[in-house]
């Protein structure tokens, strides 16, 4: 054990040599290690990733376990025991949103309000950048003061390269935030050290704007602002292909999941279609429905 657990350090390298994010680095290693404490003495045979794989299907959810299993798979393929690589479960595309994890337009205006409140200009606009222009907390890197005068900015994040125009509030904020801090060239969003901010930084700022703000905290996390930005602009634009370009995937499939319903009550109300025929003890009942849809 104590040999395949000093194998993480060269998994560790061999993802980065893969050009992987430095969360799927972290999550990778930690996934692999969590097998290998799985197997113990019984090292990696098939018999212990098959055994491994029905543990996680009995303690995780689908979508967990799928993660997992992919994690594994990539640490098997590094040690070239490829024979060895599970397949993924298979699970019905999900039509709603989980309403816990959902945040909603006038929750993330409470969010921005209260960070402003509290005088924290930064984060206040961090919160507005992500949701207006729908990148990754990665990307925040990328918005300068000199891409405000191009009114456009060059993203080189995860392999893929794209450019993103800001909206002319979003500008108007932005070179507000630079005249009052002193911000002349280089990066916006800064730690107090002058590196850029990362997900974890701003991860830990949000959460503590939920009680203040009155939004549940399942539901605030940074990766939110870009789905919140996701349904805004699909709302009101109707355009699947071009929200692709703006959230930079390569397949539209990723964008589908970025606009699904956000409730089960709404799709119940979708699949009101009228095709009940109802005899006189139910038409008040309908009649009733059909009232609410309306």
């Amino acid at each position: 054990m104590g040999t395949e657990n000093g194998k993480l350090d060269g998994f560790e390298v061999y993802l980065r040599e893969q050009e992987k994010s430095r969360n799927t680095v972290e999550k990778y290693v930690r996934d692999a290690g969590h097998f290998l404490v799985y197997a113990g003495a019984d090292g990696i045979t098939r018999e212990a990733v098959l055994k491994y794989k029905e543990y996680l299907m009995e303690n995780y959810k689908i979508s967990s376990v799928n993660s997992m299993v992919t994690a594994l798979n990539c640490y098997l393929k590094y040690l070239k025991l490829e024979a060895l690589c599970l397949k993924t479960c298979r699970q019905q595309r999900q039509i709603f949103l989980d309403e816990s994890r959902e945040l909603g337009k006038n929750e993330y205006t409470r969010l921005v309000q209260t960070a402003r409140d509290r005088g924290n200009m930064r984060l206040c606009c961090m919160l507005q950048t992500v949701a207006c222009t729908g990148i990754r907390i990665g990307e925040l890197k990328y918005i300068t003061v000199e891409a405000l005068k191009e009114r456009k900015v060059f993203i080189d994040f995860k392999g893929k390269s794209r450019i993103i125009l800001l909206p002319q509030s979003l500008m108007v904020v932005l070179k507000d935030y630079c005249r009052k801090m002193g911000i002349k060239q280089g990066r916006i969003f800064v730690t107090k050290s002058g590196k850029a901010v990362d997900r974890r930084n701003i991860w830990a700022e949000m959460k503590e704007l939920c009680g203040e703000a009155r939004v549940q905290s399942t539901k605030v996390f940074p990766h939110n602002l870009r789905h919140l930005f996701a349904k805004c602009f699909y709302e009101k634009e109707k355009d699947l292909m071009r929200l692709a370009d703006y959230l930079g995937h390569s397949s539209v499939d990723t964008t589908r999941r970025y606009v699904m319903i956000s409730s089960a009550e709404a799709c119940r109300r979708q699949l009101e279609l009228g095709l009940l025929v109802a005899d006189i003890t139910q038409k008040e009942a309908f009649d009733d429905i059909i009232c609410i849809m309306s």
